[in-house]
């Protein structure tokens, strides 16, 4: 038995996972309470993202020996991937309680408690883990995430920079290090490690979000979302049974999300959620963040019909609760942003499973089932880069809330920091959409136009310095950048009317930030690019009917940037049109928007009842 388990052990550390995998296994089959071959076995799982079977052999081997350190270290991961934080912090501390100096058990004990938000926490058991194993590269990682998600991308970058020092080999790493450099508008080396990450000369994996801002193809974001979801989530060996043909009333549509509050998704979705037809529909919103008791949260939990929250639950809980629940249709608003849980849609809890707004990309997930888009986003000659149906809307895509109010104040330009006169540029998109071929067209428009400003958000004091550094290095003086501090989204809609003109970014364009530019009547001009996200604001400009600030090249962009400038009366046109278009186009017809949506949920439905393979879906006019 020890030669058999030698031979498996060798095969497992030269990277022949199924050979190994079988060896454990035929000596289990031998010796079902061999605790090192069902522990080994439990790696091999967890490692192809076998959660649930990994932590069925790790509890097994648990029972035989429960004096292991290591086995609970590795149940702890394997429970943290469920979301099942307290039993993991418990596998954690068993191991502490046998051996107090175990860095691994401290390191994951610090992942449990980054995913409860107990950042301080997280650090200081991130510390003691460093202090007991000063190489624990994967520590060093983890001080930089959530050093990251608090937004101190400084020290965040420190963290990555000692992660790679010690494992430059460490995944996804340099993809979170250059999504923090983003953030800071810090652009040393930008090109080369855009290389790293995308197109021909990639060799560094990345996470899904963060390449949708970098410049690549529609077919490099399919890789990467094909590769994320092999490695991270797919599909659970056994998923939930089969659901048979639902007999309802009424369709059941669940939207999940972890942002039912204060976020872009509820500001754009709470007026779709709010009018479904109820008579069709059941509306049901599964929550994986705990009760947002802000203004907008709470209007979210009012607008469905039941609202549940599963913050607290594993993976597995939530596809049962699904599966319990008898929908018909499940709808992933985050997709593969930080918050998601893909993994809930890996069991197939739902007949069903749809992609929306969330995340503006192919999953690369075999079970999500229909991505929601229009014509504009994925024209037919792109739908081969993504691994869902299409489910095209006939103007856009994007849902927009005809309530979401504008403040009245009035609001001078002294007081937001801009000169009396001239041409007030500005894009308050986020700093990391900000990439330098885009800034080196903007400060280009800033020389052609005299007295002109670009008016930008402040995200953090290191972006704005970075930004003032490379405009003078650009010619243009640091004060023609004028920030913009954040403010309540009333506040900020009204003092939109200040500027002249919304210059978008690319390749990641503005999505909700534009949206906001156009109901507060202020003109976005675009580049429409290749991906989902490059063609966002170009799908809210025809469906707004301003084709017209729709350009294809950079130099296009520039030229009509400047042009409008030049020419205040071509403007002042376009801006009336706006100011016109904005209550009669589809763009902000919420109303009109339901019933195409609804139109699309019941052709989803209706092709599964019938028995019928999914497929592109077009909603009429």
């Amino acid at each position: 038995m020890k030669l058999l388990f030698d031979q498996a052990v060798r095969a497992h550390q030269s990277g022949r996972l199924s050979e190994a995998e079988g060896l454990y296994r035929k000596i289990i089959s031998d010796d079902p309470k061999n605790f090192d071959a069902l522990h080994m076995l439990g790696i091999v799982c967890s490692g192809s993202g076998r959660t649930e079977e990994a932590g069925n052999f790790f509890r097994s081997a648990l029972l035989i020996d429960p004096h292991f350190p290591p086995c609970h270290v590795n149940y702890g991961f394997c429970l943290l991937k469920q979301n099942r934080i307290d039993e993991a912090i418990a596998s954690f501390d068993k191991a502490l309680a046998l051996f107090p100096n175990f860095a691994e058990a401290l390191f994951g004990r610090g992942n449990a408690l980054r995913e409860m938000r107990r950042y301080d926490d997280a650090l200081a058991a991130y510390n003691r883990a460093l202090a007991l194993k000063p190489n624990l590269a994967e520590a060093h990682a983890a001080c930089g995430s959530v050093f990251a998600r608090l937004q101190y991308y400084d020290e965040a970058i420190t963290a990555y920079d000692k992660a790679l020092a010690l494992r430059p080999d460490l995944q996804y790493v340099v993809g979170e290090r250059l999504h923090c450099k983003m953030q800071l508008c810090n652009w040393n080396d930008f090109v080369t490690e855009c290389q790293l990450l995308s197109g021909s000369g990639k060799n560094k994996k990345i996470q899904p979000h963060d390449l949708l801002s970098l410049p690549s193809s529609a077919e490099d974001q399919l890789e990467c979302a094909k590769s994320w979801v092999s490695e991270k989530c797919p599909p659970v060996k056994t998923p939930i049974p089969k659901a048979g043909i639902y007999k309802h009333d009424k369709i059941r549509i669940a939207y999940v999300s972890s942002d039912f509050r204060q976020h872009a998704t509820s500001y754009l979705i709470a007026g779709l959620i709010e009018s479904h037809s109820r008579d069709d529909f059941d509306v049901i919103g599964i929550s994986l963040q705990s009760e947002d008791l802000s203004e907008t949260g709470q209007r979210m939990k009012r607008a469905f019909d039941k609202f549940i929250d599963v913050s607290k639950m594993t993976d597995e809980n939530i596809g049962q609760l699904i599966r319990e629940l008898e929908i018909d249709i499940a709808i992933d608003l985050n997709g593969h942003t930080r918050e998601g849980r893909p993994n809930i849609f890996a069991r197939r809890p739902a007949p069903t499973q749809v992609s929306y707004l969330g995340f503006p990309g192919p999953t690369g997930a075999s079970y999500i089932d229909y991505l929601v888009a229009d014509q504009t986003l994925i024209p037919a000659s792109c739908q081969a880069y993504y691994s869902e149906k299409i489910v095209y809307l006939p103007y856009s895509y994007q849902a927009n809330d005809v309530k979401r109010a504008i403040s009245d104040k009035i609001f001078t330009r002294a007081e937001c920091k801009l000169p009396e006169k001239g041409v007030v540029f500005c894009s308050f998109n986020s700093a990391y959409k900000i990439l330098p071929d885009v800034f080196d067209r903007w400060m280009r428009i800033l020389g052609q136009v005299d007295g002109s400003v670009l008016w930008l958000l402040a995200d953090n004091d290191t972006a704005k310095s970075n930004l003032r550094r490379e405009a003078v290095k650009r010619g243009v003086s640091a004060e023609r950048l004028v920030f913009a501090a954040r403010m309540p989204l009333a506040d900020h809609l009204a003092r939109h009317r200040l500027a002249d003109l919304f210059l978008d970014t690319f390749p990641c364009n503005a999505h909700t930030t534009a949206s906001d530019a156009l109901w507060a009547c202020l003109p976005v001009l675009t580049q429409i690019g290749e991906t989902f996200a490059a063609r966002v604001a170009a799908s809210l400009l025809h469906a707004i009917d301003l084709p017209e600030l729709i350009t294809t090249t950079p130099d296009a962009y520039e030229k009509l940037a400047i042009e409008l400038a030049i020419a205040p009366a071509n403007l002042a046109t376009i801006r009336s049109r706006l100011a016109e278009n904005r209550l009669t186009k589809p763009l902000f017809d919420t109303k009109g928007f339901v019933k195409q949506i609804e139109t699309a949920y019941a052709a989803i439905y209706e092709r599964y009842q019938a028995g019928l393979p999914r497929d592109n879906i077009c909603v009429p006019q």
